[in-house]
C-alpha cells in the first residue's frame, strides 16, 4: 500500500464522516483495510493540510488566498475552542490546551506570522512557543491571554 492511497483514503474519511480522534481515524482506516501508525498518520495530516477543529478534523484549503480579517478570525476562534493556560518563562511561552487541541492552535498562531515568535512546537494539549527575549514573550503571553478571554 502505497503513501498516495493511504493519504486518499485519510481524507475520504474525513470528508465523508466527523472524526474526532487519530484513533478514530485510525479505526477508520482498519475499516478501509488500511494500517498506519500514529507517527504516520501524524505525518500524513501535516502534509495533508488536516487541522483539528472542535467539529472534528478538516482540510485546510490552501489554494485560495484567505484574507487575513479572515484567518485572524478563524486563529480567534480556534484560540477561543482549545485554549485553557498560558504561561511564560523566560523567552518560552507555554500553553495549554484542551486534549488534542495543542495542534489547531499551533497551526493557527504560526498563521498568524507574530513577530514577536520565532517557533512553535506542539505536543497533545500543549505547545512551547519560542520568543526572541523575555519581553517578546511577554507580549505573546499578553496577546494570547487577551484572546482567551
Amino acid at each position: 500500500m502505497n503513501k498516495q492511497f493511504r493519504q486518499d483514503k485519510i481524507l475520504q474519511l474525513i470528508r465523508d464522516q466527523v472524526i474526532f480522534t487519530q484513533e478514530d481515524l485510525v479505526k477508520g482506516l482498519r475499516k478501509m483495510g488500511v494500517r498506519a501508525t500514529q507517527v504516520t498518520l501524524s505525518r500524513d495530516l501535516h502534509e495533508l493540510n488536516v487541522t483539528k477543529t472542535s467539529a472534528g478534523y478538516k482540510v485546510l484549503d490552501v489554494t485560495a488566498e484567505v484574507q487575513p480579517e479572515v484567518r485572524h478570525y478563524e486563529f480567534e476562534r480556534t484560540t477561543a475552542d482549545f485554549l485553557r493556560d498560558v504561561k511564560q518563562a523566560q523567552n518560552l511561552v507555554i500553553i495549554k490546551t484542551s486534549v488534542g487541541g495543542a495542534q489547531p492552535v499551533a497551526h493557527a498562531l504560526d498563521r498568524e506570522n507574530w513577530p514577536e515568535v520565532v517557533g512553535t512546537i506542539a505536543g497533545d494539549d500543549t505547545i512551547l512557543v519560542i520568543a526572541s527575549d523575555n519581553r517578546n514573550a511577554k507580549k505573546i503571553r499578553e496577546r494570547l491571554l487577551e484572546l482567551g478571554r
